[in-house]
């Protein structure tokens, strides 16, 4: 057989989804680079991922047939679009818009029922992440439900690797985003001034932005906050309410939580993977890869390497910023950042200031969330 045919691991066998993060744990050490059937190579350790991150000429984020601006864009086309980019997650703007983020975190926790056992993710995390969203970009609230109606389709049509249903998916989701366009050109002066306004406005190589290109950032920046910040509340939400001691710590500690929120979500990842292409032969951790491969860069697992982080699911404040990849590294380093660590901050604060203790529920157990998902699809926990 041909070395690049063989079949290392399947990310999405019965045994994997039983425990992701247990199965990443055995992967790391007994096979650290991995093919799988979905003809990929899958990079488990975190010396390694660093390589591939920090090297962007090598292993292209050109990966896509479809536009993705600028994530899937390689230098310079990508440094033209990411200088647009970040200027929507800067310093004043996320101070900002932090009220109107407190006041959509304080109204979910101050509804959730007291004493009795409650579904977090659908009571807290899915309509957080969506609302927040929503707020950020200066959408109606009657986007809300849509929007919540077309994550659980594009999660379900992920999961099922059904390409035309996740095509039909964002043919729809494309449709809401031009829609805002539409209402804000009709609007004119008039016009409200938010985020998505402002992206009409900007211009790239003497022009002004498609609709494609527009719609193309949209998708990046909403598809990821309404995934994975949901994924991130569940899991730090589980994680108070598994480390009763921690959740102690942080209460009487209130300037540690965005480095904690930082230290949770490296223990157990909010997003699993992320895609690269070689652009020539390489060779890692003695593994060959011919060039136009296509590599799995697997958070989860990098961020529990015990050769950088010893034990991985010992909770610590004191660890080396620099070496937490939980919003990458490199040139495509996520430029939401500091928006996702104002919201992740903010629901810390907010559940510990709401509530005197966060518990594991008593008559049900969470449900943990499938590959290619990460944290939990079910998540019951009571707050007293």
């Amino acid at each position: 057989m041909d070395e690049t045919q063989r079949i290392d691991w399947d990310p999405r066998s019965p045994e994997v989804l039983s425990d992701q993060i247990a199965a990443y744990d055995k992967m790391r050490a007994r096979c650290p680079v991995a093919r799988s059937p979905y003809g990929n190579w899958t990079v488990f350790r975190h010396e390694d991922v660093v390589g591939i991150l920090e090297d962007h000429e090598t292993y292209s984020n050109a990966v896509s047939h479809h536009v993705s601006v600028p994530n899937g864009m390689d230098p310079p086309e990508h440094t033209r679009y990411r200088q647009i980019v970040d200027r929507y997650y800067t310093p004043e703007r996320m101070a900002a818009f932090e009220p109107t983020c407190r006041r959509i975190t304080r109204e979910l926790v101050e509804a959730l029922p007291r004493g009795v056992d409650v579904e977090v993710m659908a009571e807290l995390a899915e309509p957080f992440a969506n609302r927040v969203q929503c707020a950020f970009m200066g959408w109606p609230e009657r986007l809300h439900e849509p929007l919540r109606l077309w994550t659980r389709k594009n999660h379900e049509a992920t999961l099922a690797m059904d390409r035309e249903a996740m095509s039909a998916v964002a043919v729809e989701f494309d449709g809401y985003i031009r829609k805002q366009l539409d209402e804000r050109r009709a609007a004119g002066a008039d016009a409200p001034d938010d985020a998505t306004t402002a992206l009409l406005r900007e211009t790239v190589d003497g022009r002004r932005l498609t609709d494609e290109e527009i719609v193309s950032i949209v998708r990046n920046w909403t598809v990821g906050e309404l995934g994975t910040i949901a994924a991130s509340v569940g899991i730090m939400a589980e994680f108070l309410a598994t480390h009763p001691r921690v959740q102690q710590q942080l209460r009487e500690q209130p300037a540690d939580l965005e480095r904690a929120s930082d230290e949770i979500l490296r223990i157990n990842a909010p997003l699993i993977a992320n895609r690269r292409r070689t652009t020539r032969a390489v060779t890692i951790a003695g593994q060959e890869i011919p060039a136009g491969e296509r590599v799995m860069v697997l958070w989860a697992s990098a961020n529990r390497d015990e050769r950088v982080f010893g034990n991985p699911d010992e909770f610590r404040l004191d660890r080396d910023p620099a070496q937490n990849l939980l919003y990458g590294a490199g040139i495509h380093y996520c430029p939401g950042a500091p928006l996702a660590r104002l919201e992740l901050r903010l629901v810390l604060e907010e559940l510990l200031a709401g509530a005197a203790a966060i518990e594991p529920a008593e008559d049900a157990r969470p449900v943990r969330a499938q590959y290619p998902g990460s944290g939990f699809s079910r998540l019951p926990l009571r707050i007293r």
